[in-house]
């Protein structure tokens, strides 16, 4: 499978700011679908005949998905028309959110999930789409203001599907998530501008070449590992709060639930103020601040958790999701400023690392839950930007490799 040959390219667009907008709101409404489930775990495991303690499973499921998408589809982005690409990507996860709806037990429902996640990957060409259609100066601010979108979708996922359960149960709301994403294909299909990519690999030597980047790439196996520590924070936060909040303690409502959730949401602000911080030279700073900080919002929900208090609770979302969601921009655009011919490569690496954080968070949220209750939960939450923090200080001794400058 190859793509056109580099002399037969044709020019690449430039961005303007309805294209920055259509990026934007195509990721945040594609994103939206991986964390749907979260809130509503409650509800699905027992539909589907999942236990308490492996209902986290259908949060996991659709992460491993998307990292298996970000291997084995993102990369794509480097030698086929993205247009096309994208559009085809974004029809299949409307069919995996309808199967999904419709499933009647616990196996279609993850292999469902499995490819809403795997699909869903096409996020990921979509914000080197604009990066590549940006000049270097400027390329930290447009890759913020589209991952705002995309931070938006995250973030507002589980609110919608807290109000919108409450109505429509939780399959109406993989339903009309299936129907958004039928428009939102027409829309792509209208708007999207082409971008002809120059490679000229086969798909086996793009997949080859995927080791050997990550191997020869210091600063990519840096960033990955960053983001790896704090995405498992943010996942075992968000998979095992509504557990919490649902429980003896809190005795929340799914509404309320929702209406806790909209707090995370503060958290997009983040993505274009990191974009403008890294393009002026604020790299390493911020993510020191970033991982200590994401620290001390796990601190603050231990807090929360012991004094029963909801205020303090929602301080220690907003912080924790401001700072992670930060994080992924400073390392977005460190590496958006190495090779652009293997631009989709390193982001579907980058984000196949933390993706996997993702995972392990989320995987361990309900037996950690099951076990210890919230304080483990904040134990575990203290412990992996922990281990970053101490990576991370790696990074002032002389020879450290893949620092940024």
């Amino acid at each position: 499978m190859t793509s056109s040959s580099p002399a037969a390219a044709a020019p690449q667009p430039t961005i303007t700011p309805a294209i920055t907008f259509l990026l934007a709101f195509s990721c945040g409404a594609i994103a939206a679908n991986l964390y749907y489930a979260q809130p509503l775990i409650a509800l699905i495991g027992p539909d589907v005949g999942l236990s308490p303690h492996v209902a986290s499973l259908v949060v996991t499921l659709t992460q491993i998905g998307y990292g298996f998408g970000l291997v084995l589809l993102v990369p794509l982005g480097d030698i086929i028309e993205n247009k096309r690409l994208i559009t085809i990507a974004v029809a299949v996860t409307a069919v995996a959110l309808v199967l999904t709806a419709f499933a009647p037990s616990a196996l279609p429902f993850l292999a469902a999930a499995l490819f809403i996640g795997f699909s869903s990957s096409v996020i990921q060409m979509l914000v080197p789409m604009a990066a590549s259609m940006t000049d270097q100066a400027s390329r930290g601010r447009t890759v913020g203001n589209v991952m705002s979108g995309l931070m938006v979708g995250i973030l507002l996922a589980r609110p919608i599907a807290g109000f919108l359960s409450d109505y429509i149960g939780w399959r109406g709301v993989f339903g009309v998530s299936a129907a958004a994403m039928i428009l939102l294909c027409a829309l792509l299909m209208r708007f999207l501008p082409r971008r002809r990519p120059d490679g000229g690999q086969s798909y086996g030597a793009l997949l080859a070449s995927l080791y050997t980047i990550w191997r020869t790439t210091p600063l990519l196996r840096r960033r990955g590992i960053y983001q790896f520590f704090l995405f498992a924070d943010f996942s075992l936060f968000w998979t095992a709060v509504p557990l919490e909040l649902h429980g003896a303690d809190f005795n929340y409502s799914q509404s309320q639930i929702a209406l806790f959730a909209l707090a995370g949401a503060a958290g997009a602000l983040s993505a274009p103020i990191a974009g403008r911080l890294a393009d002026r030279g604020y790299t390493r700073a911020g993510t020191g601040a970033a991982i200590v900080l994401t620290i001390t919002a796990f601190a603050l929900a231990g807090l929360a958790g012991h004094l029963l208090s909801i205020a303090l609770m929602v301080v220690a979302a907003i912080l924790l999701d401001f700072f992670i969601q930060a994080n992924t921009v400073f390392g977005q655009r460190a590496l958006y400023m190495l090779a652009p011919e293997i631009r989709n490569r390193l982001n579907g690496l980058y984000i196949a690392t933390f993706f996997i954080g993702g995972a392990l968070g989320s995987a361990v949220a309900s037996p950690l839950h099951e076990w210890g209750g919230w304080p483990a939960i904040v134990a575990a939450g203290i412990a992996f930007p922990a281990v970053g923090l101490l990576y991370f200080l790696t990074e002032f001794r002389p020879n450290a490799k893949g620092r940024v400058a």
